[in-house]
């Protein structure tokens, strides 16, 4: 079997120094309590492939780690990318970047929640090939 370095998203992780909060805004924003909640850690399941979403208090952060926005972007694919930053604006995120034309169908939008993180969203035609392709695979056995 040929094994893969690097085989898909298992959990992202977010810091927020006000944990309490963080945990009710994404429950506010997902529609959904955290499945898994214990002191200082928080962790919610999300979307068609069940990807984890962890809120960590912001005290079990490594040594040197930022408390702004800082490294890479996780874009979460969304059928309406306008209606879902608009939803995150409302909710007390600031933009960070407007809604960018990628070329070929993507398309993304990125804010920064209350809490200090980037959160990035975008309309991925790919993501839904990849989707269709195991819904059909799966329907046919």
């Amino acid at each position: 079997m040929n094994k893969q370095t690097i085989r898909g998203v298992a959990t992202i992780s977010f810091y927020a120094a006000d944990h309490e909060a963080a945990k009710q805004w994404y429950t506010e924003l997902l529609g959904m309590a955290p499945y898994f909640d214990v002191p200082g850690y928080a962790e919610f399941r999300i979307g068609d492939y069940q990807h984890e979403l962890g809120i960590i208090d912001s005290r079990y952060a490594p040594p040197g780690a930022t408390n702004g926005p800082a490294g890479a972007v996780l874009y979460w694919h969304t059928d309406d990318l306008k209606g879902t930053l608009d939803r995150l604006i409302a909710l007390g995120a600031t933009e960070y970047q407007p809604i960018t034309e990628r070329g070929h169908g993507f398309v993304t939008a990125s804010v920064t929640d209350p809490f200090g993180n980037i959160l990035g969203i975008m309309y991925n035609p790919h993501y839904l090939n990849i989707l269709e392709s195991k819904t059909a695979a799966a329907a046919g056995s």
